[in-house]
């Protein structure tokens, strides 16, 4: 039975002390251990740094400092689709201001915020790189290029 996102819960906790175990004592595996518990968990629950740091020998604002400094790293839960707008000058003169709002609309959320149903999580970034496809926005690790107003809701469509 999968918990309901959002509580935290002794089920998910005992998964993320099964993977301190394996850095135990080992202060170079914050982020691999971080990224684990996001690839667990689908987030970094904030009752999850105290036992993270103290196994690292690090402290608790040390674990949350590296975990608000990178952006993969989330301590809310996130959508099962994160959805990655670019706003990068190649994807903003090619329209990505009006790709955004699209996605906004057909979604119901704004940026930085989940769906409701945890199905999407909208987010915006500097770039994504393939600005050569420009306009361009992620779904997880999907990149989707050349973007047009059809495609987009093809695209969102294909993830219902």
């Amino acid at each position: 039975m999968e918990m309901e996102k959002g509580h935290f819960a002794q089920e998910e906790m005992m998964r993320v002390q099964k993977i301190i175990q394996e850095y135990q004592a080992q202060k170079w595996g914050l982020i691999p251990l971080l990224q684990k518990v996001q690839g667990e968990l689908g987030y970094i629950p904030k009752e999850t740094l105290k036992p993270i740091a103290e196994a690292l020998n690090l402290f608790p604002s040390q674990v949350q400092g590296v975990v608000t400094f990178y952006s993969q790293f989330s301590l809310a839960p996130r959508g099962k689709y994160v959805i990655r707008v670019c706003r990068g000058t190649a994807c903003h003169v090619r329209g990505g201001r009006s790709i955004l709002r699209m996605v906004k609309r057909e979604l119901g959320i704004d940026e930085k915020e989940t769906s409701k149903d945890f199905k999407f999580t909208l987010e915006t970034v500097a770039c994504l790189g393939a600005c050569f496809l420009a306009p361009t926005m992620m779904v997880n690790r999907n990149y989707f290029g050349r973007l047009s107003p059809p495609k987009i809701i093809s695209i969102l469509g294909q993830h219902q």
